[in-house]
């Protein structure tokens, strides 16, 4: 934690959904909040959520392309100099998803989806990892999903760029884990009860078939927090209704 302040925790894909109840919770436990999206619009909800939380806090908003890391980084950059260098790291960016055979992917498709999800994953991790590794503390969660274990015949894609960031996550871990830096790797097994899911779910919509998004972050923040006897590399989050498709 950054010395007589409050921690500074970076959210990267600070939308209405996830983003905002990181923005919220992580707020709420005391920490100046810094939110990074492609636009101002996109961090709204997540810029309000972390006010109403925590009205002493400070909300930072800075826009930056996950997929262009010079951008992401010149962000992470923008952030350590106007709150301080950042404890905690979440990453939760997800790439386009088109459900198609791999022969109908094309190679602009699946790069696309590993800028996004890999390369900019890791852009922002080695933007904050050396004050981590210097002050001896700080926490990187990745937000994933079930795809992160396993393919499927339209999935070729999201599969891929998932098995590339959990690989992120457990290579960053063992790597720096013995300096003080926590890496998790949060597998979604779920559909989160967002607008976008409530639109497609219809008239077959119960809030118990998907996953709050306050109570996800209330995870996230519970890895965070985690002793460094027991800490956590990868957990796995769904609500009691899924029928564990893995």
């Amino acid at each position: 934690m950054n010395a007589g302040s409050r921690a500074v925790c970076a959210i990267v894909g600070a939308g209405e959904g996830l983003g905002a109840s990181l923005a919220r919770v992580f707020a709420a436990d005391g920490c100046d909040i810094a939110l990074v999206s492609r636009t101002s619009a996109g961090s709204a909800a997540a810029r309000e959520a972390a006010a109403a939380a925590n009205p002493s806090g400070r909300v930072l908003c800075v826009q930056a392309d996950a997929a262009k890391t010079q951008s992401l980084e010149a962000a992470l950059s923008q952030v350590a100099g106007e709150l301080g260098p950042v404890d905690v790291l979440i990453y939760n960016v997800r790439g386009s998803i088109a459900f198609r055979p791999p022969l109908d992917v094309t190679c602009a498709e699946l790069r696309e989806i590993l800028d996004v999800e890999v390369v900019g994953a890791f852009a922002a991790t080695r933007a904050v990892l050396p004050s981590m590794i210097e002050r001896r503390c700080g926490t990187i969660l990745y937000s994933s999903a079930t795809a992160a274990l396993r393919g499927s015949a339209t999935g070729l894609s999201y599969a891929t760029a998932k098995f590339g960031l959990r690989g992120l996550a457990q290579s960053v871990a063992k790597a720096y884990a013995a300096q003080g830096v926590h890496v998790a790797h949060v597998r979604l097994d779920c559909a989160l009860d967002v607008p976008i899911v409530r639109t497609m779910m219809g008239e077959d919509y119960k809030p118990e078939l998907t996953a709050n998004t306050d109570d996800v972050a209330r995870s996230y923040l519970w890895v965070h927090h985690q002793p460094r006897s027991a800490w956590s590399n990868e957990i796995e989050l769904r609500p009691f209704t899924e029928n564990w498709t893995i």
